[in-house]
């Protein structure tokens, strides 16, 4: 299984010099499984150049992987090019809700004022599917998802295919009203999804200094980070979801902080950046 960063930034895109290093896009994540299969997590401002190198391939069938509706999660979907290929099979799962579909939510975003087609009327064939809190297999995969601790509707996804296991957690605030330290792994959001993960993506967008004055916005800073990676028991962590506002030499400084609390080989902690490719 090889994983491939195509957008890693968090909120909004974040083009410039001081980006250059780790890359400007929102959140896209390319998952390949060996037999061929072509897994896709989430669809941020990444999935446009993503898309134009799926298209010299034609993948038979693609699975894209939604773990919210925040825009920075989906505003790259309608420059995913395969999505206006007749001939894509593209499966797009999300999390479900009561009140309305996948495709309805997503809808509000893909039509007329926001964008000038409705997603009703792209050529490819779209299956929708709610990703419900439970396990199911795509190509070679096992797939789960479940509810994360992150403001509106969020899951998050956990692979299993090729002997390896890999973690999606983007979005997530598990050190809402606990202390990771101290708590039992059952009562941690995403703990479960993550558990010893040979690679866990892992949302880390603040420093512990500006987390204070963001608790409840729906992401985690370095120390957090290094506590859940710690309490999971993961192999290797790719910190994810960087903040718009911190250039590179701030996230390198960051991995620092990250290292100091959770005290493991260094080559265990990755910050996650276009175009890198990692094995899970």
């Amino acid at each position: 299984m090889r994983v491939r960063f195509w957008g890693s930034r968090g909120t909004i895109a974040s083009p410039g010099a001081d980006t250059a290093r780790y890359g400007g896009n929102t959140s896209c994540v390319e998952v390949r499984l060996d037999d061929g299969s072509v897994l896709v997590l989430d669809a941020g401002t990444g999935a446009r150049v993503l898309g134009h190198a799926l298209i010299d391939e034609a993948p038979p069938r693609i699975d894209l992987f939604i773990t919210h509706l925040h825009v920075d999660h989906v505003e790259g979907l309608g420059v995913f090019e395969p999505i206006w290929r007749p001939g894509t099979e593209l499966h797009l799962w999300g999390p479900p809700s009561p009140v309305a579909s996948v495709d309805a939510r997503l809808a509000k975003y893909f039509s007329p004022p926001l964008f000038p087609v409705h997603l009703s009327e792209v050529p490819a064939n779209v299956t929708f599917h709610d990703a419900t809190e439970g396990t199911w297999t795509v190509g070679g995969a096992t797939l789960r998802s479940a509810a994360i601790q992150h403001a509106g509707i969020t899951v998050g996804y956990r692979i299993e295919a090729d002997g390896a296991s890999l973690t999606y957690l983007t979005d997530h605030e598990p050190a809402l009203g606990m202390d990771l330290e101290t708590a039992a792994p059952e009562w941690i959001s995403g703990a479960a999804l993550a558990w010893e993960a040979d690679l866990l993506i892992h949302d880390c967008q603040y420093t512990e200094e500006e987390y204070a004055a963001r608790v409840g916005f729906g992401h985690s800073s370095t120390a957090h980070v290094a506590a859940f990676a710690g309490k999971v028991g993961a192999k290797r962590l790719a910190m994810f979801h960087h903040d718009p506002m911190h250039s590179d030499d701030q996230l390198d400084a960051m991995r620092e902080l990250v290292l100091e609390r959770w005290n493991v080989e260094p080559d265990r902690v990755v910050i996650a950046a276009e175009g890198a490719e990692l094995a899970a």
